[in-house]
Order: C-alpha cells, then sequence, then structure tokens
C-alpha cells in the first residue's frame, strides 16, 4: 500500500469536512488511519486532524489527494509547485491544474502566495519574477506563459461555517424546497443585505425578464433607489421589457396594470428597442428624456452599473448590449470585485453563468418558481447557492417591506 499524510484545520466538523473528506477517500478506492485529531471545545475554536491516506498505487493515493485538496486538506511533505509553458495561445499545458471558486494559494519562493481573483474553470498563471499568481480563461492564456500543471505547491482553503451569527445561509443550507418559511427566510435575507450595505460590500442582481413580466418591476425599483443594487447583469431582455413597459405599459405586449392584451402589442417590444436603438442607448435615451421611467432608467439616474449580455434569441439588440459572450464574460468578472451578496431571480441559464464567475464566499440567494434552477446552479459548481422556490412578484414585494423595516431600523440607531 502506498500513502500520504494530510492534515486539515479550522472548523472542519461543524462545517462537514472531515466526513466528507473520509467519504472522499473510501469512494475512490483508499483507506485511511486517523493519526490525530483535536476537536475545538468551544464554538470558536478550530479542530484539527492529521490522517494517512493509502491506496494500491501511487496514482490511485495521488488522485485522492487531489480531490482532498479541494475540502482545504494539506499534504504534510509538501513538494514544490509544478510549472510548465503554455503550448501555444489560447492552450493550456498538459495536466494544467483546474481551480475551484475556493480560496487558493501557491507555494512560490517559501512562501504561500493567493490565486487572484477566486473563480472556478480556469488555469492558473504564474509570474516568478513578481511572484504573483492569477487565474485565466483560455481566451486569456499566451503561449510561454507559465501555467500551475498537477496538485503539488497549491492549497485551497474552503469556506467554512460562520462562528458569529447565524444567518439565513446557514439556515437555508438543506436541500431545495418550496416548503421553506418564506416570510422568515426573506426577512434573513434583507437583513443580510442590510448589513452588507453597512459593511461596504457590493450586492449584486442577476435579473431575467420574469421581473417585469410578473409585474415586480416596481419593487426593484425601490431597491435600487434605497441603494440595495450596486451591480446588475442581465441579457437584453430584461431591458427590452422593462423599456416596453415604461413606453407602452406592456410587457411582452401585455398590459401590466390589468392583464389585458394591447392592441398589436406584440410589437411592442420591437418598437421600444428601436426607440433606444434611434436615441443612442439606454444612458442617451434617458438624457434626451426619452426613457422617465422603469429599472433601467432608475440604473442610469443613480449610476449603477450594468452589463446586459447578448445570446443568440435576441431582438435588436439594444446598443447597451454586449454580443461577444467572451468579451461581456471579462467584462462581468472585472466588475466582481467587492460583490459579497449575489441575488439571481427568475434566469436560469443567466444565473449558472454567472454563478461560474463567483468566489465561493459571495453569498448567493437564487429565487425561482422552478426547483431544478437552484439545483443545477449547484449541480455546476455553485456550492454557495441557497434557492427560494417561489414567484418573483411575491418575493420582491415581500422583501421591499423588510429592507424598508431595516432602513427604520438603522435611521433610529443614529
Amino acid at each position: 500500500m502506498f500513502s500520504e499524510q494530510i492534515e486539515l484545520h479550522g472548523h472542519i466538523i461543524d462545517s462537514l469536512i472531515l466526513p466528507k473528506v473520509l467519504d472522499e477517500i473510501l469512494t475512490y478506492g483508499g483507506t485511511f488511519t486517523i493519526r490525530e485529531v483535536k476537536i475545538g471545545k468551544q464554538r470558536h475554536d478550530p479542530s484539527y486532524a492529521c490522517i494517512d491516506v493509502f491506496g494500491p498505487s501511487p496514482e490511485v493515493v495521488d488522485d485522492i489527494v487531489k480531490r482532498l485538496r479541494q475540502h482545504g486538506a494539506e499534504v504534510v511533505e509538501e513538494t514544490k509547485l509544478q510549472l510548465a509553458e503554455a503550448p501555444a495561445d489560447g492552450v493550456f499545458p498538459a495536466d494544467f491544474y483546474v481551480t475551484t471558486n475556493h480560496q487558493t494559494f501557491v507555494h512560490l519562493g517559501r512562501k504561500w502566495i493567493e490565486v487572484q481573483p477566486h473563480s472556478m474553470d480556469c488555469g492558473v498563471a504564474v509570474d516568478l519574477e513578481k511572484k504573483e499568481a492569477r487565474t485565466l480563461k483560455f481566451c486569456d492564456v499566451k503561449k510561454g506563459m507559465l501555467i500551475a500543471v498537477g496538485h503539488h505547491g497549491i492549497r485551497v482553503a474552503p469556506v467554512q461555517r460562520s462562528m458569529d451569527r447565524r444567518s439565513v445561509f446557514e439556515f437555508m443550507a438543506s436541500s431545495v424546497s418550496s416548503e421553506k418559511p418564506k416570510s422568515a427566510v426573506i426577512r434573513e435575507m434583507a437583513t443580510e443585505m442590510r448589513l452588507a450595505k453597512e459593511a461596504g460590500g457590493q450586492i449584486l442582481v442577476v435579473a431575467g425578464p420574469a421581473v417585469v413580466h410578473t409585474g415586480a418591476g416596481e419593487h426593484f425599483e425601490k431597491m435600487i433607489e434605497w441603494g440595495y443594487v450596486n451591480l446588475l447583469f442581465a441579457g437584453n431582455a430584461l431591458a427590452a421589457h422593462d423599456i416596453e413597459n415604461a413606453l407602452y405599459g406592456t410587457s411582452l405586449g401585455v398590459y401590466l396594470e390589468r392583464g389585458a392584451l394591447a392592441d398589436e402589442g406584440h410589437e411592442n417590444h420591437m418598437r421600444a428597442i428601436n426607440t433606444i436603438r434611434g436615441a443612442g442607448g439606454i444612458t442617451q435615451a434617458v438624457a434626451k428624456g426619452v426613457l422617465r421611467q422603469g429599472i433601467m432608467y432608475q440604473c442610469v439616474k443613480h449610476k449603477i452599473e450594468y452589463v446586459l449580455a447578448g445570446s443568440i434569441r435576441d431582438d435588436g439588440p439594444l446598443p447597451d448590449v454586449v454580443t461577444d459572450v467572451v468579451a461581456a464574460q471579462k467584462l462581468m468578472r472585472s466588475k466582481l470585485g467587492g460583490v459579497t451578496i449575489a441575488l439571481m431571480m427568475g434566469t436560469m441559464l443567466h444565473s449558472i453563468a454567472v454563478g461560474n464567475l463567483l468566489p465561493a464566499y459571495v453569498k448567493t440567494v437564487c429565487v425561482d418558481i422552478n426547483p431544478s434552477v437552484v439545483t443545477k446552479l449547484t449541480d455546476r459548481g455553485t456550492f454557495q447557492a441557497i434557492g427560494l422556490v417561489t414567484d418573483i412578484e411575491p418575493f420582491l414585494r415581500e422583501l421591499t417591506e423588510f429592507l424598508k423595516e431595516e432602513r427604520k431600523t438603522t435611521d433610529e440607531h443614529r
């Protein structure tokens, strides 16, 4: 039998890291001996475990240890970081290290250097002179770049359960269900958003056209006015139907106030797009007085940054839409600094795409009428996401009511 010795540090008991590690060892053909374990006696005390991992071949042990690193395991006798040159532009070397969205470090010059930014499904480029390491996508790889390969000399620090405050992100960490006590959960979410705002964190909203179709736009506008939205990621559809509603009172040709189909209303979203294209863009339409209300109007008025990413099903699209998907992805990644909460509403594909860009420490909430949306988001690597199965309009209506209470509480304390 071949073996490696690993160590685990931190809140490995209540974050269920230790049982996950032991299960991984057995699942992938290994066995283990727990050499030493120290369990913290107080709530804030870290725990420690030293484990011998055994396998029938060096390859099996190596594969197991590679998987255990994703849970924060550290090899006791650490070998140095392995690097290889990128063979061509846009191509990583064979066996390149593929990142997760957890905090990651590489061992350079006897020091552990943090890899920036934290992003899943990337490679790690290393600058030996500057002693820096960064994640990068295929499109950013240049021939000759030094890229981390294998898994030696790399350390991952998974997000562990907070010991400071029992929040909605722990309360809702069970399986996705429509039977959550929604009011209690939404109230906690409002509190988390207030705390993030007070701490200087940025709140990202990823929204689909359902926000407009369900009549929830007015509630979303209040969140923007009150400062609970710092960044908006969406597609052409959200903006187009929001502007259609602002100009014609309809969304998909239906009057939102009375639910009646407008005469030739199916043309309205096309006419709305044409109006904005004629003005030169959303910001220009606001400046010219063409666009005077709605979500996009509030974004421009309150200087909220937004990225509208295009797709092949877009009509128009609006001039503000980034139609190159690689350029849109780069732009979104560049704006994520400081984001601590992400609220995703009514858009499965956009939520999954943005979830793949977020670090694991970003508290992510996914709201959708379809339970499978949250499940798919989690299955694709956004493990920190929690879900609330409900319609968008009642959710946003209740959230804004609780945010109003949070604002009153803050004002009273001042």
